[in-house]
């Protein structure tokens, strides 16, 4: 019989705000290799992420070394992801990318305390490619799909939905993120009838 050969997680679509409110992470395993999880508000458990959204800004903020940060907005907030030396592909993406630009991304969330006890919630891209509005369009569609399931499937007796309910409190609100999911395709839809009116 052969090894098994590990797969690759599926990259979860979650919008900005939901991803930024994701400060919860964890191991499957105490083994020092097992994939670090995300666990975003609505029940689900992400090792890696797939967002579309517009690149509005790079900074290299290295200081001996390159590294990279992008801005990237979708109709509910802002991701930021960072890349250097051990991504460089998509540091070379972001050193070459002229702003702004419908941008897809696919990356594991990283999480970081700050001196005053916050969580910021980033992501370190595996690759950031150059994209349509066509592209951008579907993805909002597809993740205000994915969203929607996962806030009416959301039942505490499920174990990553009782852990978002443990983490993020009792008062939890998920419809906090179906109206999200109203704003964004709203704003979709604006974006298309600029468009069909250009």
């Amino acid at each position: 019989m052969s090894a098994s050969v590990p797969t690759r997680e599926v990259a979860r679509r979650a919008f900005a705000a939901e991803f930024n409110d994701a400060s919860y992470t964890f191991k499957e395993s105490d083994d020092d290799r097992a994939p670090v999880y995300s666990l975003l508000p609505t029940g689900e458990s992400a090792n890696r992420v797939f967002v579309v959204g517009t690149l509005t800004e790079t900074e290299d903020v290295g200081e001996d070394s390159e590294y990279w940060r992008g801005r990237i907005v979708d109709p509910t907030g802002t991701f930021f992801t960072y890349a250097g030396q051990y991504q460089p592909e998509a540091a070379s993406a972001l050193r070459e990318a002229e702003t702004p630009a419908y941008v897809s991304v696919v990356g594991k969330p990283r999480t970081y305390e700050t001196d005053e006890g916050d969580v910021n919630v980033s992501l370190r891209p595996e690759s950031i490619t150059v994209v349509d509005a066509d592209t951008r369009d579907r993805w909002v569609v597809e993740t205000a799909e994915r969203t929607v399931e996962r806030i009416e499937s959301f039942d505490t007796a499920d174990e990553y939905d009782a852990m978002a309910e443990t983490q993020y409190g009792p008062d939890l609100d998920l419809s906090v993120y179906r109206d999200q999911v109203v704003t964004a395709l709203e704003d979709l839809e604006e974006d298309v009838e600029v468009a069909a009116e250009a």
